[in-house]
This record gives C-alpha cells, sequence and structure tokens, in this order.
C-alpha cells in the first residue's frame, strides 16, 4: 500500500515523521508524494504562527483532493482538533504524546523499536531526545500542544544512534526545548553528558544540536562543543534585542547577557556559525526598540537569522497585549532585518573561501555535480569523485554565490 507522509515545522516534527515512515517502510509500506495515488496520507502539523496554521490546512485540503484516508497529527491539531476532525477528508486525529500508535495501528503491532530506521532516504538522521517546555513565553502556543519537559533515557538515545552508524554520518539530535534534556530524570542528568555518551559509546561522525537557548550554554557545554565531532553549529534564538520586549516576551535573558554569551562563543569557537530567530513588531515594539534589535544583530557575530512578523496566538499572553504594532510597519521591519540577516550571511560565505570543509552530500544531478551541508551548517556545491548520497567528502571552497558555496575536492587536513 501506498502512504504520504507530509510534514511542518520543527526538527521535532521531521524527526518524529523521519521515524514513522522508516518503521511503515519496513512493514511493507511504500512511500509515495501526493501526487504517487496514496491509499494513505499522515500530516505532521505546526502551529508556531498563524501562517503554520494555515499551512497545515491548506496541506490538509490538497490531501483530501486525493481520495486517500487522512490522519492528521501534530501541533496544529493538538490545539484544533475538532475544527480538524470536521474537514473533508480526515478520517483521524492522533495526539501528539501518541504519535507511536499511528505505527502500532498500520502494521498491527504492540511495540515500536528500531527496526527499519535505515530504509530512511534522508541523508541525515533526526533523533528526538527531549519533548515539551516548561518555559511560557508570551506569545508561544507550543507549551499547551506540547505539555512538559519530557526526556528520553541515555540508553534509548544511545541505541538508536547505534543503530544508524551503518547508514548515517550525521545525527541531529532535537528537542522542543532542548538545554532542559535530562532535567526531568532521575538520576538527573544534563545534555553535555548525552553528548559526551554519544561521543563515546557510538561511531557516528557528525553530532549537530538543535535550538538552545542562550543561558543554557555553560561551561560543561562549551568543552564539548570543542569536540571535533560535533558541528561547529549553533541555533541561539534572541527574538528580541531590547530588554523591555524581552521581558514582556517573558524571556529569560536579557540583551547584554545575549550578547555577552555569542561574544564568548565566537572567541573560543571562531569557526562556528551561529544562528538566530527574531520575532519583528511584538505588542509595544517601537521604533527605539526596534533599533535596539537591529543594532545588536548587526554588532554580534551572527551569521544567519530567521526573521518572523509577530503572530498574535489565541489563548498566550501576548495576544492581549497592547498597542498592537501596525502591520505595514512589521513588514517594513521584518524587510530591513531580513536584507541585514543576509548580508551576514553573504559575508560568512565569502569568509570561507580558500578553506577546507567536510560536507554531507544531499543530492547528486544528472552531470555528477554533488550538493550538501557543511559541518557549519553551509551549502556547497561541489563535482566529486564517485558520489553517493550520504557520504563525507572534503571540498576546498573556491567561490560564494547567491547562497551556495563552489569548491572542488580536496583531502582533509
Amino acid at each position: 500500500m501506498n502512504i504520504s507522509l507530509l510534514t511542518l515545522g520543527c526538527k521535532v516534527n521531521q524527526a518524529e515523521s523521519s521515524q514513522i515512515a522508516a518503521k511503515l517502510l519496513a512493514h511493507g509500506w511504500k512511500v509515495v508524494d501526493l501526487d504517487g495515488h496514496p491509499d494513505l496520507c499522515i500530516i505532521n502539523t505546526c502551529s508556531v504562527t498563524s501562517k503554520s496554521d494555515y499551512q497545515s490546512r491548506q496541506l490538509i485540503r490538497k490531501a483530501a483532493k486525493t481520495g486517500s484516508r487522512i490522519i492528521v497529527t501534530g501541533c496544529y491539531s493538538e490545539l484544533n482538533g475538532e475544527a480538524v476532525r470536521s474537514m473533508d477528508g480526515v478520517a483521524e486525529v492522533v495526539a501528539n504524546n501518541a504519535k507511536e500508535s499511528i505505527i502500532n495501528q498500520l502494521c498491527n503491532i504492540t511495540s515500536c523499536n528500531n527496526r527499519g530506521l535505515d530504509t530512511d532516504q534522508r541523508s541525515r538522521h533526526f533523533t528526538k531526545v527531549q519533548d515539551g517546555c516548561n518555559n511560557a513565553c508570551s506569545y508561544c502556543v507550543i507549551p499547551m500542544a506540547r505539555g512538559r519537559s519530557m526526556s528520553r533515557k541515555i540508553n534509548e538515545v544511545i541505541e538508536e544512534i547505534a543503530h544508524l552508524e551503518g547508514f548515517y554520518n550525521e545525527v541531529v539530535i532535537t528537542g522542543i526545548h532542548l538545554g532542559t534534556y535530562g532535567y526531568d530524570l532521575i538520576p538527573k542528568v544534563t545534555l553535555p553528558v548525552l553528548i559526551r555518551t554519544i561521543l563515546l559509546e557510538t561511531k557516528v561522525k557528525r553530532i549537530r544540536l538543535s535550538s538552545l537557548e542562550i543561558n543554557e550554554i555553560d561551561e560543561e557545554l562549551m568543552e564539548v562543543l570543542q569536540e571535533k565531532r560535533v558541528c561547529n553549529h549553533l541555533h541561539i534564538p534572541l527574538q528580541s534585542g531590547d530588554d523591555k520586549i524581552l521581558r514582556m516576551m517573558n524571556r529569560k535573558y536579557n540583551s547584554l547577557q545575549f550578547e555577552d554569551k555569542v561574544l564568548s562563543i565566537a572567541r573560543r569557537l571562531p569557526e562556528t556559525s551561529i544562528g538566530t530567530d527574531i520575532i519583528a513588531g511584538f505588542p509595544g515594539e517601537g521604533e527605539n526598540e526596534f533599533e535596539n534589535t537591529r543594532k545588536l544583530l548587526e554588532t554580534t557575530p551572527i551569521t544567519y537569522a530567521h526573521v518572523f512578523p509577530f503572530s498574535p496566538r489565541i489563548g498566550t499572553v501576548a495576544f492581549e497585549m497592547r498597542p498592537r504594532v501596525d502591520e505595514l510597519a512589521i513588514k517594513e521591519r521584518c524587510k530591513v532585518l531580513r536584507a541585514l540577516a543576509k548580508r551576514k550571511k553573504r559575508d560568512n560565505m565569502h569568509n570561507q573561501v580558500g578553506k577546507i570543509l567536510d560536507v554531507i552530500v544531499e543530492e547528486i544531478d544528472d552531470r555528477g555535480y554533488c550538493s550538501g551541508t557543511t559541518a557549519n551548517y553551509l551549502r556547497v556545491r561541489a563535482r566529486l569523485n564517485t558520489p553517493r548520497v550520504k557520504d563525507v567528502a572534503y571540498v576546498r571552497i573556491a567561490d560564494a554565490a547567491e547562497d551556495t558555496l563552489i569548491g572542488y575536492p580536496t583531502e582533509p587536513l
């Protein structure tokens, strides 16, 4: 039977969908696109912004046109269950904490193990180690959709990654609030302990971390980040560079703390790419507050930024906050920040010229040119000798064009 698996949103959703797909493949299902006449469509939705809600609804409607049976899960359906159930074609809505039941139901099995993970066609594997969030950021609905922080036991994570060693050269460690990994376990452990255990007990070549909060990057984690097998790439949400707005957002740091920590990371790990998220137009953000954000992005060694317009979410504290920022002003502020982020990314890419970078091959075109991602999270295109998808290649960077580095194969230093 044919199955289509459609995923929106964060790396945690990608990790969950990847595991579902792999296990269904192992039990005889065939994964196809929507135009491949699926018998079943599983949609893993997102609700981080109103745009994500819209995209989730559109994806459900698009799937319904195929006539397939539709199972919907993820944060949008978690928060809007009745509305999703009433949509054409939807046969079932599955809670976030019950996604494994999809596999049990379709494969007629009573437990899930790591069988079939090797069948995933991605170039890297996403391993979810933590779910939920104990923070209460005033703009965010995700704690309502995901619940409180819950961590997987270290031995379960190690078992999954060890099983993948022969199939993937990179594992992405993901979580909704990754920096709180292990706080709920007995005995309590930490994210650095998990990473060190992965380094000691597996041979996976690259370990990448998903998003981390600035105040969770402590000395113990800084030491782990210096390990060669840990990717020199961090994503650290800023959200605003103004202290008043950060307090209104209920973020747990101020602009100076963010600046000091990012500068410290750049000094100690100078080859590390540092990305961030910024929300433009939060209620109460005037020109001065916006300028503080722009200046902080300008002056810190951030190498790329995702800029989002403020999205009022029903049920959050920020939904009731006033005054709201004019939509045209939000649009203009997003434009300014995105232009600045684009320039900083371009500068970082030009700084890579002449360097030798390791690349995970993700795509190979019919002319033999390969595209892939470096440890420091940059896109590279090069013509390699006898390439295979998922291989690690070493490329000397010769040029930077648009969003892609251009290089040629070489030997590692």
